[in-house]
């Protein structure tokens, strides 16, 4: 270790500057971090889990963080005028005798908080999914993803990968629907 008491030196040295920086360090998301400041910023006490919040100073009612006072409310999507609704259609699968077991409106996911999908009308059954878009352009853009899983005519796409229907039934399926047009 006498050989190079320089590289000692140093050494100690990085180490003593290393661990003098080491200490009162406020906490993560202490709000000193933001300032500068090494003391901890004075805070208010937090209110309890429930308790009702009051309002800002300003008198305007906090608000949430992730709310942007610029984002408009979501308004979920109207099916274009000329495409039948998805009652409709599960109506004219089961006249012409097809399955349309467990019939489940699903229309809440089309929006932002479900799926997202931008349909308008979603009706679900253990054969086949059928959504109503805005518009032939949304539809379209949606048969193109899903690919071999979907069929579309006009706004409305027909969806097959959550069902376990046969390549035949889902003609039949697909008849049905283009016949509705």
């Amino acid at each position: 270790m006498t050989k190079h008491p320089r590289a000692l030196a140093v050494a100690l040295l990085l180490t003593a500057l290393a661990l003098s920086g080491c200490g009162d360090d406020p906490k993560p998301g202490d709000p000193s971090w933001a300032d500068g400041s090494a003391k901890p910023a004075p805070t208010a006490e937090a209110a309890p889990p429930g308790a009702p919040q009051e309002a800002a100073p300003t008198g305007r009612q906090p608000r949430t963080p992730s709310e942007s006072p610029s984002t408009p409310p979501f308004t979920m999507p109207k099916r274009a005028a000329d495409a039948p609704a998805a009652r409709k259609v599960v109506d004219a699968f089961r006249a012409a005798g097809l399955k349309v077991t467990n019939l489940r409106d699903r229309s809440a996911d089309c929006g932002p908080n479900g799926a997202g999908l931008g349909c308008a009308e979603l009706l679900v059954t253990d054969a086949v999914e059928v959504y109503v878009f805005p518009d032939e352009a949304n539809a379209s853009n949606q048969t193109d993803v899903w690919g071999a899983d979907a069929y579309r005519e006009g706004a409305v796409v027909l969806g097959y990968a959550n069902t376990k229907t046969g390549a035949a039934e889902r003609k039949r399926y697909n008849d049905v629907l283009a016949k509705l047009g």
